[in-house]
């Protein structure tokens, strides 16, 4: 690859409001995705919940809960977004997310990854955020998964998730 007209950073740049990155494109695609988003995306009031997907105690309580949501009583227009599918390639989830009704955004802590990558590609989006990391109760000071059990895992994402479905309301 010719880096002179073409360069590539290892880091991202920082401007005044923005990160600034380089993201290879690609032409690979999902069928199955592709498939299952535009299934969704034909649905009335379709509700697009997308979650953070942090490898931090916070965002694997999210993505649980993100999938309870969407799987435990699948409702045909809830759709889980794929956040990497969506943020790096304009096809199926991105396009899901551009035509939802609602497009709610689990965030398992404040930096908001999902919200900001999404606004990142679609700037009009106005995700109703929600911080999982409030609704349920767990020691504050612990950052990875596995500083607690599978069942403590189990316990947060169901005690967040109890109180964060009545919030959304889908069901």
């Amino acid at each position: 690859m010719d880096t002179q007209n073409n360069p590539k950073p290892n880091v991202t740049e920082t401007s005044a409001e923005y990160e600034i990155i380089h993201l290879e494109k690609t032409k690979k695609v999902c069928g199955l995705c592709e498939k299952f988003s535009t299934a969704k995306t034909e649905q009335n009031n379709l509700v697009a919940v997308m979650s953070c997907e942090g490898a931090c105690l916070r965002g694997e309580i999210s993505r649980r809960v993100a999938n309870k949501i969407c799987f435990e009583k699948p409702k045909e227009n809830v759709a889980r977004v794929c956040l990497g599918g969506a943020f790096t390639k304009d096809t199926g989830q991105r396009n899901m997310v551009r035509k939802a009704n609602r497009v709610i955004a689990l965030e398992g802590c404040v930096i908001e990854c999902a919200s900001r990558m999404m606004k990142g590609v679609l700037p009009e989006i106005k995700p109703e955020v929600i911080y999982v990391d409030q609704f349920y109760t767990f020691n504050k000071n612990l950052f990875a998964i596995n500083d607690v059990t599978e069942d403590e895992l189990t316990k947060f994402s169901n005690e967040a998730y109890n109180k964060i479905k009545d919030i959304i309301g889908v069901y």
